[in-house]
């Protein structure tokens, strides 16, 4: 009988954390210029862009005579590529995510979270269409997405470890997984590789926490995941650290390898750095993530 309650508090904890998540990922996104993102490229557009010497296969329609009568070389005149691209989302929401070691630390889920909004919220000024993989919600531009985004985002799942939503990629789109990609690998090779299949080209963002990577355990140690579904005690934790350790290093190199394999690229991210590290490495990887 208490569920529906339970279910309806937990909506308004949600809601409540909005404005406050909204105000951070705009502030962040404030601390990227636009003005150096690769999207001024050449292509189909009407707005100049820049003058560069005449190559092999550029057409004489598209020489500028007035440019080129200042020298001897022959100049042709860019315009901007304004094709607006559709970039698709997938941010996990499960329960492993929001594990942080002290309070002192962000959970993963808030760092991942913020980071996505504060990349949608770019994207979108920026004039691309953002949206998540499958079909709940398609890419679109404006204001009224970014609020749609951040709803989404910040809801939470039950399972332990989520798999990498595939379905609904549209060719040639670009594309970011935020994640500890601490869960099965199978379906994560799965996505990539059938995103690579229709031209998706995107970035891998692991979000750790600083304890993942030390491992800092010694003695009677109770492991539990977040959720609840697996737990482990041993009394000798330090015995397990370095087996963990090469496990992590494994999975490290594994999402390395298919980055490299697909054409994404692949970044490890700590919760006790700074979240505008992160956002850094994201916008420029998304530059050169295109399909």
């Amino acid at each position: 009988m208490n569920e529906p309650l339970t279910l309806r508090q937990h909506a308004e904890e949600e809601a409540s954390d909005l404005p406050a998540l909204l105000a951070r990922a705009e502030n962040l996104a404030g601390t990227v210029l636009l003005g150096e993102h690769g999207r001024r490229r050449a292509g189909l557009g009407d707005d100049f862009w820049q003058y560069r010497p005449m190559a092999a296969g550029d057409s004489y329609r598209a020489i500028d005579w007035r440019r080129s009568a200042r020298g001897d070389a022959q100049y042709v005149r860019d315009r901007e590529w304004q094709i607006a691209q559709s970039v698709l989302m997938w941010v996990d929401r499960a329960a492993s995510m929001r594990f942080n070691s002290t309070d002192k630390l962000p959970t993963k889920a808030d760092r991942a979270r913020l980071v996505a909004l504060a990349t949608t919220i770019l994207l979108i000024r920026g004039g691309e269409r953002v949206g998540l993989t499958g079909w709940a919600l398609p890419p679109r531009g404006g204001r009224p997405q970014i609020l749609r985004l951040a709803h989404a985002f910040a809801s939470d799942e039950a399972e332990d470890y989520a798999a990498p939503e595939a379905r609904g990629m549209l060719p040639h789109a670009r594309a970011m997984f935020i994640s500890d990609f601490l869960g099965d690998i199978a379906p994560i090779e799965a996505a990539l590789t059938k995103a690579a299949d229709r031209g998706v080209r995107g970035v891998l963002l692991q979000v750790l926490d600083p304890s993942e990577e030390a491992f800092p355990f010694e003695g009677r140690t109770i492991f539990q995941s977040v959720g609840g579904g697996v737990a482990h005690e041993t009394l000798k934790a330090g015995d397990l650290r370095s087996r963990y350790l090469d496990r992590l290093a494994e999975r490290k190199e594994r999402l390395t390898a298919l980055a490299r394999l697909t054409g994404w690229h692949y970044e490890c991210h700590h919760t006790d750095g700074p979240a505008q590290s992160a956002l850094l490495w994201v916008w420029r990887a998304m530059d050169g993530a295109h399909g």
